[in-house]
């Protein structure tokens, strides 16, 4: 291994499991993008591609990068049965594109669209009540609601449910401080979700209805190797729901916060959208930019991989900084560390990931955030975050906050 790539955990340190750097990743990030763009860390055994010209040909490179063994660096994750737990997420293609186009079937653009009328009315039901309270916890009163009950829309779970549905989603992505692996209470959360979601499919398996689940136990396509019809198994289903309580539902809470968070501490972006509330879905893209959910994904090499010289090896791991990609100067401009609404980014976000494995789920993130935002900009005249006792979420993938304490001035 080369000497510029040895040791150089010591000269620039990066763990993604620390609570300082969960606190602010972003200077980090500047100085692998500075100084160590193919960045290697032999303790933790993972390599980095911070530039958005490097994460973008990644992400497009399905074939030497491979998503097979999973997108976490959690040990108790990462292996060959990764897609138990993260669906067509976790695989390749041919397999991969299968799966997809039979989710496709059931979780249409259409079935999205008709979502936006019963996404308005819980997003009165829960910011009615906290413009009624005045003073709330944002993410435990509003944020963290009204995405797992969009997912529990679709999946048609009881409302009784969703609580508890709520704190296993929770404690599936929450990481302990020291802790380079899945925590028992994580264990645990999966293994309660796996036997609810086992539960509930089984149940539309005899009594179907309207919902996702039962579109998903009706979708087929003709394989294009066998010729035959094929469908989803009960795995790739249950494996599907997982999916949508971690990347449908979490990753939209912390975007829901970080947009309010980041409006707060730059005011006259604030000021602009509370006087103009039909900026919210700039309001809303350039929180993705900023300060997205989803901070990095993994890939594992399959096949030898070289980046500007450097050549990663086969069965390595190589992390993709979503967040350091979309705070690049080079694509963004210099002012690339500032929060301003209407800047262009639609071409160059990296945050919903590009080519095969595109989220499917970027259209319901982009429009429950726009609804939420757009009812929050219309009702207030001005809010306030207590940022002393504001917590942050702990996770190795996503970034957001655990509870953000606010103070409204209803219109």
């Amino acid at each position: 291994m080369s000497t510029t790539i040895a040791g150089m955990e010591q000269r620039l340190p990066f763990d993604p499991y620390a609570y300082d750097f969960h606190e602010d990743p972003y200077p980090t990030y500047a100085r692998l993008r500075a100084e160590a763009p193919v960045y290697y860390n032999a303790e933790l055994d993972f390599w980095a591609l911070s530039r958005h010209e490097d994460v973008r040909n990644a992400f497009r490179n399905s074939v030497q990068l491979s998503n097979a063994w999973g997108v976490s660096m959690d040990p108790s994750a990462y292996g060959p049965d990764a897609s138990k737990s993260m669906s067509f997420l976790a695989m390749d293609d041919p397999k991969h594109m299968r799966i997809r186009k039979l989710v496709s079937k059931g979780f249409t653009p259409r079935r999205v669209n008709e979502l936006a009328e019963s996404i308005r009315e819980l997003t009165r039901e829960h910011w009615n009540k906290c413009l009624e309270m005045g003073e709330f916890d944002y993410v435990t009163d509003f944020a963290g609601k009204l995405p797992m009950d969009v997912v529990s829309e679709l999946l048609d779970v009881p409302v009784s449910d969703r609580a508890y549905l709520r704190e296993q989603s929770d404690l599936l992505i929450h990481r302990e401080e020291g802790v380079l692996d899945v925590p028992e209470a994580a264990v645990h959360a999966f293994l309660s979700l796996y036997t609810y979601y086992n539960e509930l499919l089984a149940g539309r398996r005899k009594n179907p209805g309207d919902d996702l689940v039962s579109a998903l136990l009706d979708a087929e396509i003709v394989d294009e190797e066998s010729g035959e019809n094929v469908r989803l198994s009960d795995d790739d289903i249950v494996g599907f729901m997982f999916l949508m309580v971690v990347a449908g539902n979490e990753t939209t809470t912390k975007l829901l916060a970080n947009a309010v968070y980041w409006a707060h501490e730059n005011r006259p972006q604030l000021d602009r959208v509370l006087a103009d509330p039909d900026l919210v879905p700039l309001w809303t893209e350039e929180t993705l930019r900023f300060d997205n959910s989803t901070q990095m994904v993994l890939r594992r090499v399959a096949e030898d991989y070289e980046v500007n010289g450097t050549v990663i090896p086969a069965t390595h791991r190589v992390l993709l900084l979503v967040g350091s990609a979309n705070r690049d100067a080079e694509v963004f401009g210099a002012d690339a560390d500032q929060y301003i609404l209407g800047r262009d980014v639609a071409q160059n976000l990296m945050s919903f990931g590009i080519g095969t494995h595109f989220c499917l789920g970027a259209h319901l993130a982009r429009l429950e955030s726009n609804i939420g935002l757009e009812e929050v900009a219309r009702s207030v005249s001005n809010y306030e975050i207590d940022l002393d006792n504001a917590v942050r979420v702990h996770s190795v993938n996503v970034r957001g906050f655990a509870n953000l304490p606010m103070k409204v001035q209803a219109r």
